[in-house]
């Protein structure tokens, strides 16, 4: 957002920035769209591996078309992230100071690493467990068919539900940093979190205890991430106000 700290740019320099910005990463999206719907077929193949790379129907003239622009659109957004995510950085980060900048590229990095990583736990453990759960109920009389529209749908829901859900450490030490929370303070609610975690757990997954314990027990490992980040934020803290007291070596060098 300008060039520095100092404002050279005026407002009307920061909305033609802003525009340029915007329409580089909206070009990006559109062209990376467009080359995704030229692949298709192999995005489908990939999406369907999950699941043991299974056979999908529509059932209504539109709907195949639909479902491959939506595949095409999301895969889209995945392709230009990096462009945009760059554009949005490009204009924010002049704007920031030092302390600012690391805060800011902490959050963003830690955004992209720990989604990546609950949408990997999604697509490779929770989405082909699930999927065996709901297939136990095929019989003679009662048969699979699945249509595409609805299983993108199941697939994307899951996989970004896991990405936001892999979010509670970025959180927590956001939090800390704002000294808004402290180690000890999500210690004494852990009874709490654990009855919203099941809770949790129990709404987006099927009515079996095995699910409902896959979706639990990562959770569960995430809140203790998330209380060790707090600590260790909290030691790095109180150290550098330690050094930075009169009298001390620090500050006598």
């Amino acid at each position: 957002m300008g060039k520095d700290r100092e404002g050279t740019m005026t407002v009307l320099e920061h909305l033609s920035e802003l525009r340029q910005r915007f329409f580089l990463a909206g070009g990006a999206f559109l062209a990376a769209a467009i080359f995704a719907f030229t692949k298709v077929d192999l995005i489908r193949e990939i999406l369907a591996v999950p699941v043991g790379g299974i056979r999908f129907i529509y059932i209504s003239p539109p709907e195949a078309f639909a479902a491959n622009l939506r595949l095409a659109l999301i895969a889209g957004v995945g392709l230009a992230f990096p462009v945009v995510l760059y554009q949005g950085l490009a204009f924010l980060m002049p704007a920031l100071y030092r302390e600012e900048k690391k805060l800011f590229l902490g959050a963003v990095a830690g955004f992209c690493i720990l989604f990546i990583g609950g949408s990997l736990f999604s697509y490779y453990l929770f989405i082909p467990f699930i999927w065996n759960f709901f297939l136990k109920f095929a019989s003679d009389q009662l048969q699979p068919y699945i249509n595409i529209s609805d299983y993108v749908t199941f697939v994307c829901s899951l996989t970004i539900t896991f990405g936001l859900v892999f979010q509670i450490p970025l959180l927590a030490w956001i939090l800390s940093r704002l000294e808004l929370i402290t180690a000890r303070t999500l210690q004494g609610y852990w009874k709490h979190a654990l009855v919203v975690i099941l809770a949790i757990s129990a709404i987006i997954t099927p009515p079996d205890i095995l699910s409902q314990l896959l979706m639990a027990v990562p959770l569960i490992l995430l809140f203790e991430v998330a209380v060790f980040i707090v600590f260790i934020t909290e030691w790095k803290r109180r150290r550098g106000i330690k050094k930075n007291l009169p009298g001390s070596r620090e500050m006598v060098r």
